[in-house]
């Protein structure tokens, strides 16, 4: 993304995580080096920030208008990467395995299990996603491990 004048133009990245990092920086918030827990306040804080804007989507999604739908998913989008970054989470990297995984619940034949109100289910040939060994290659160590 560039913005005629902007003194970053040339070098600014327009991924959610690199736009966060720098609102993070600019702001003087938690922005941490290696994947961890935070303090019990801080998590709690992060999860209302992700409520807030989960339940505004929810409210908005049939209220509308579009450009304000876009706009609150921007919001939910925003806090979780900025929350990821709290805790030094490639948020990026976990969501490409939550991909892999997702597409696993296709069949080998192209076949879908669908729920009732269209939910794609897992079927036979579902793998579950290896969170904690993206955040292990990211230089996570379970406690006690």
């Amino acid at each position: 993304m560039t913005v005629s004048g902007d003194r970053y133009s040339r070098r600014m990245s327009s991924s959610p995580a690199d736009l966060v990092r720098r609102f993070h920086l600019a702001f003087g918030l938690d922005a941490r080096t290696t994947p961890t827990e935070v303090s019990p306040a801080l998590a709690a804080h992060r999860g209302e920030l992700l409520a807030e804007e989960a339940a505004e989507v929810a409210e908005v999604a049939v209220t509308g208008p579009l450009d304000r739908l876009a706009h609150e998913l921007a919001d939910v989008v925003y806090v979780a990467y900025g929350t990821a970054l709290v805790h030094s989470i490639d948020l990026d990297a976990v969501i490409a395995e939550i991909h892999r995984s997702n597409m696993t619940k296709l069949g080998p034949d192209g076949s879908v299990a669908r729920r009732a109100d269209g939910k794609v289910l897992k079927g036979e040939h579902y793998r579950a996603p290896d969170v904690s060994g993206v955040l292990r290659r990211q230089g996570w160590t379970p406690d006690g491990q």
